[in-house]
């Protein structure tokens, strides 16, 4: 009993504690100077303050903002960000971009927690009828925004980029296959013959056997598309949980499977074999482009990736961009065919109000937000001015679905522009929005780019996995008490596996010994991969 009495001593201490803190943080109105200060990354076309959003949504909403900036560089961003956070001189709001420094799940609720981050849901019910509206439509969103203890501590992106769903692509030289009579493969092993043909027979013509059968980038991880012929892979990348699959309710790790072993032998199989490219497991974007872009003979037979302009530029002087084609999931020996799938919920925070801000200032803020996720907010916000970024729809204009009805045309993007928040501002893209804007027929030209993906992205729709084997680590809210043990868990896992990985494609390590195979298994076990399960299945079951 008196156990008990203390801890709520405690408790109520803390909570005393958290109000004055909070109560000392939030300026007065005579302290307020009436700006809006708000911390955002600032590219170098230029300054914030002087871009035409900003001035626009200044005088729409009565805002004087007064800018905190960092750059777009992640490293740089997240750190300025944590240091302002941690020094106490904080802003009154953040407007941040998912992939520079937006909030991590832990930080949302450890600074709502703490009274730093403020609640928004009271904010969202009176002032943001369309955000409110959008939460209704795309309840996977709403549920992805709410704390545990029921609060709403910052503002996520949906994006149902129908292309970005299936990330982990493989785009195959047609020009190619038609030089040397052959169809796409539909099969791992006829995927092997493709590869040999394209090391071996000299489909660039130029007499000398300098083809580069298949390639990737450590960013897009090249297992991904492989692997989905033995066992479903999940997304995957540097930052990314390592390779978790459900299966009967339960969480695995699809990386100490047989089948996770049978796709690694395969993959080695083509690696020991001089078809696939093994810088692919280190080297970078740029470097795979170089391959792509070689000066004098087209050398890149195949690549994993979101889109082919990744590795190739757009408008080559020989037309070589318009000779990659998807191929959709081949099938393993055994009829295994997935596709790596991306949920449109961002588990990131761009958009929070802090304790400094006054009651003023979070009714303009939230409805600013509000402006964001409506279609038009949208387009003017990342997109750009009508007439400069994007013109409305027209007769005769086609969908992007055809079946749409066209809403808006994109115009060409002048980079050096300063007059949109570009990603900053995206916070709203449905699938029906974005597959309304007007995009030309002509999928092998730069502005008909979005229809060749969409086109492709339609052929690894059906190999999409069911829920019953995702992993829905974008729904998962941390454990306050277990958040930083989870974290280096994961961190030494992701990274051990992925190592490990390009040791066993490699040769470094004996896919087919299983004392090597046990080696790696009993090795992860001693990072706790036990445990790490564990405490990934009690936060799965917190969402039942």
């Amino acid at each position: 009993m008196k156990h008990s009495m203390m801890r709520g001593a405690v408790a109520a201490i803390a909570i005393a504690a958290t109000t004055l803190a909070m109560a000392a943080c939030t300026p007065s109105a005579a302290e307020d100077d009436g700006k809006l200060v708000a911390f955002g990354p600032q590219g170098d076309n230029g300054t914030l303050k002087d871009n035409a959003f900003t001035k626009e949504v200044e005088e729409k909403f009565d805002i004087d903002f007064d800018w905190q900036t960092t750059t777009y560089d992640g490293s740089v961003a997240g750190e300025k960000r944590q240091v302002s956070l941690a020094s106490g001189d904080y802003p009154d709001a953040y407007f941040l971009v998912p992939w520079v420094d937006a909030f991590s799940r832990s930080e949302i609720l450890k600074y709502g927690q703490q009274g730093v981050l403020l609640p928004l849901e009271d904010l969202i019910d009176e002032y943001a009828p369309t955000l409110k509206e959008r939460f209704e439509e795309k309840p996977d969103w709403k549920e992805s925004v709410t704390a545990p203890d029921g609060h709403i501590y910052a503002i996520t992106q949906w994006s149902e980029c129908y292309h970005c769903s299936f990330p982990s692509k493989l785009w195959m030289n047609s020009t190619w296959l038609e030089n040397l009579g052959l169809d796409q493969p539909t099969t791992t092993e006829e995927l092997r013959a493709v590869l040999r043909a394209f090391k071996d027979d000299d489909p660039n013509g130029n007499g000398v056997q300098d083809e580069v059968p298949l390639s990737g980038s450590a960013t897009q991880p090249i297992i991904n598309y492989l692997m989905n012929a033995f066992a479903y892979a999940p997304v995957a990348g540097p930052s990314s949980p390592p390779p978790m699959v459900m299966e009967g309710g339960e969480v695995k790790l699809a990386a100490t499977s047989d089948e996770w072993r049978a796709g690694l032998a395969y993959i080695n199989s083509l690696a020991s074999e001089g078809l696939l490219d093994t810088a692919a497991f280190t080297q970078n974007g740029d470097a795979l482009k170089a391959l792509g872009d070689n000066s004098g003979a087209e050398i890149l037979g195949s690549a994993v990736d979101l889109h082919p302009y990744d590795f190739v530029t757009p408008e080559s002087p020989d037309g070589r961009d318009k000779n990659y084609d998807a191929v959709a999931p081949v099938a393993g020996p055994d009829g295994t065919q997935f596709a790596t799938w991306r949920s449109p919920v961002n588990p990131l925070g761009m958009f929070a109000l802090t304790n400094k801000s006054t009651e003023d200032e979070r009714i303009k803020a939230i409805k600013l937000i509000d402006y964001l996720v409506t279609d038009d907010g949208d387009k003017r916000g990342a997109m750009g001015p009508e007439g400069e970024a994007w013109v409305p729809a027209v007769d005769g204009d086609v969908a992007l679905d055809p079946e749409l009805d066209p809403t808006f045309k994109p115009l060409t993007y002048d980079e050096t522009s300063n007059a949109a928040w570009r990603s900053m501002a995206q916070y709203w893209d449905s699938l029906e929005y974005r597959n309304s804007q007007v995009v030309p027929e002509d999928v092998y030209s730069p502005d008909g780019y979005e229809r060749r993906l969409l086109i492709a992205s339609q052929e690894y729709d059906p190999y999409k996995p069911d829920e019953s084997i995702l992993f829905p680590s974008e729904k998962l809210w941390p454990n306050a008490d277990t958040s930083a043990e989870l974290a280096d868990l994961q961190t030494n896992i992701a990274n051990y596996v992925t190592q490990a990985q390009a040791e066993f494609v490699t040769g470094q390590r004996d896919i087919n010994d299983d004392g090597a195979w046990q080696a790696y298994l009993d090795d992860l076990e001693g990072l706790g991969v036990a445990q790490f399960l564990q405490l990934e299945q009690e936060l799965y079951d917190a969402l039942k």
